[in-house]
């Protein structure tokens, strides 16, 4: 199995943390990436497998791959345990939406702010997806009960919200301790560590949480 991904690839550092957590080997490929020109020229075998032209791309023999949401599901099926969406079918659903709205409600709005700094609303909208978070979590260790993609999903999308300026607060106490709990997990922590090691090798700044696991 190969996992093609990038040093500054939220999808794909999603895929590698699943992977880690269930124990799969696999071969990680970091494609060529600069702050200037991104990914281009994109990698071959990402053009070929991947019609969007990005990682991550996952290979297993003669199954090729694409978007982090499906790698999810292939790796549910593959390897069951150790599960990583809860096993009743109510909860498995919520979970799901969960990991949907990180991807697809959340992180357009740091993807906006990506390209502006002070993107209209971009941090209005980040600060209500953290309110309604805060409220899912609740008193609960993880956001879809027990640990599973939705609390990947949503580590990887808040780290690029802190580092695009839109942070969580102080009405986000139980998101921050949750967040807390996510580092101290050895596949997290490989894989952002690798992350943070990567943004301060070329002169970039880290939020607190994420220096934490970067040394």
């Amino acid at each position: 199995m190969k996992l093609y991904s990038g040093p500054l690839s939220m999808f794909g550092a999603k895929a590698e943390i699943a992977l880690r957590e269930k124990g799969i080997a696999f071969d990680l490929e970091m494609v060529p990436f600069e702050m200037k020109t991104l990914y281009e020229p994109k990698h071959p075998e990402v053009l070929r497998v991947n019609p969007k032209r990005q990682v991550p791309v996952l290979i297993d023999g003669d199954l090729e791959l694409f978007d982090s949401t499906q790698i999810f599901e292939y790796l549910e099926t593959l390897k069951p345990e150790p599960a990583l969406w809860p096993a009743d079918p109510k909860a498995r659903a919520r979970a799901r939406l969960l990991e949907h709205k990180s991807d697809e409600v959340y992180f357009p709005h740091i993807v906006r702010l990506m390209g502006d700094p002070r993107a209209p609303g971009a941090h209005e909208a980040a600060a209500r997806f953290y309110d309604e978070m805060e409220r899912t979590l609740g008193d609960r260790e993880w956001l879809g009960g027990g640990y599973s993609y939705a609390d990947i999903a949503f580590y990887m999308a808040q780290l690029f919200g802190d580092r695009m300026g839109a942070p969580m607060g102080e009405a986000h106490p139980r998101l921050q301790a949750w967040r807390e709990r996510m580092g101290a997990r050895p596949p997290v922590r490989q894989v952002a560590g690798a992350m943070g090691r990567y943004l301060l090798s070329i002169g970039r700044k880290l939020p607190a949480f994420l220096a934490k696991l970067s040394t």
